[in-house]
């Protein structure tokens, strides 16, 4: 057995434990359950980087002062500069493959520092999501092309609070591989949180540059946690998704939890927090759900254990009827779930890169550690 194939099911020995702690409590309770594309010549990432170069140029000049532009077009010579200088270099999928694995790496160190429940997964997963999600399809602004959450305002923005903590790790492995753009290594890191908690493969492929400042998206873009299905609504179509698949991105909170000084919400959404499946979608319809009488914003407890959370957002899924029929389907059935998942997590997380920076037509399918 390979070093990351027993990493790997040294993390799924804890995941099991957590599944039989939930087979215990109701009997209800379920288990859960290509090759690759030939490599095409990606030197038209470095191409792609001059050519954006010259598009951000035209952009500054646009939309900001004089002093602005000029200190934009000095950024954007001097990323040119460097793509030439690093055009010796052109990454082939091996080594996104190698950025990958030091991601599942990096995941596990959360557990010797006490982090949440023992994985950066669920916060990777949140800094892929949020700076994919910020995408107008009117304006064809924001997306994850820019990275542009390095940059306040944006960074600061409510619903990016606590993100810091995924952006600080990410920068760690930035320094290790300094040649993959901001943009890939995040959505490649939310990637790796889905594939190695137990997720579907996630279709993905590299191409995203990195930004300036000036293209920070305006506040209001992501979900609101504490609304209901017209928000939903009104943000996701933005994006230029459907009921559908509104309802199956909000899947993704199977992982992670909320903490009071962040959103101000508290609490993990299902008993296995780390674990990608189905159940946040079984646990909707099938607990008792009640409001938690406490002094943080309005948000509902389970009424048997009182120690799982829904966001009004969440619960929203159940009260309106077209989304209501999505969540009996996936809680239902995980394979459908998953595959309907994949495919649309794929496409939020090449919101706003034009199909021209893809150092590849075809998306690859990155390897998991054990199947390494």
């Amino acid at each position: 057995m390979s070093f990351l194939a027993l990493r790997a099911s040294l993390r799924k020995a804890p995941l099991s434990a957590a599944r039989a702690s939930r087979a215990l409590r109701t009997p209800t309770f379920r288990k859960y359950s290509t090759e690759v594309p030939p490599q095409k010549s990606n030197t038209a990432l470095f191409a792609g980087l001059g050519a954006a170069a010259v598009g951000g140029i035209a952009f500054y000049v646009y939309t900001s002062n004089s002093n602005a532009a000029k200190e934009a077009g000095t950024a954007v010579r001097s990323g040119v500069q460097s793509a030439k200088a690093a055009a010796n270099f052109v990454p082939s999928k091996e080594d996104y493959q190698k950025v990958y694995n030091r991601i599942a790496e990096v995941m596990d160190e959360a557990a010797d520092k006490d982090y949440d429940d023992g994985s950066y997964g669920p916060v990777f997963l949140r800094l892929a999501w949020h700076s994919s999600g910020t995408y107008d399809k009117e304006s064809g602004t924001g997306g994850s092309n820019y990275a542009t959450m390095r940059f306040e305002p944006e960074s600061l923005h409510g619903a990016n609070a606590g993100l810091h903590v995924a952006r600080e790790v990410m920068e760690g492995i930035k320094k290790e591989y300094p040649w993959i753009s901001y943009g890939d290594l995040w959505t490649l890191g939310g990637v790796c949180a889905i594939q190695e908690m137990g997720g579907p493969k996630i279709p993905w492929r590299p191409g995203r540059i990195d930004g300036f400042a000036a293209q920070v998206t305006p506040d209001g873009r992501l979900p609101d946690g504490a609304q209901g299905a017209a928000h939903l609504r009104n943000i996701f179509y933005r994006m230029g998704f459907n009921d559908q698949e509104i309802v199956a991105l909000s899947g993704a909170h199977a992982l992670g939890r909320c903490h009071r000084d962040r959103s101000g919400f508290d609490g993990p959404w299902t008993f296995s927090p780390v674990t990608v499946s189905n159940e946040y979608y079984r646990l909707l319809l099938e607990e008792k759900w009640v409001w938690r009488k406490w002094d943080g914003p309005k948000q509902l407890q389970d009424k048997n254990s009182k120690s799982l959370m829904m966001l009004p957002s969440d619960y929203a899924l159940i009260q309106d009827k077209s989304m209501k029929k999505w969540v009996d389907a996936y809680a239902k059935d995980q394979d459908l779930w998953f595959n309907d998942f994949s495919d649309v997590i794929s496409r939020l997380f090449e919101l706003g890169v034009p199909t021209s920076q893809f150092v590849s037509s075809d998306k690859w399918v990155i390897k998991s550690t054990d199947e390494q």
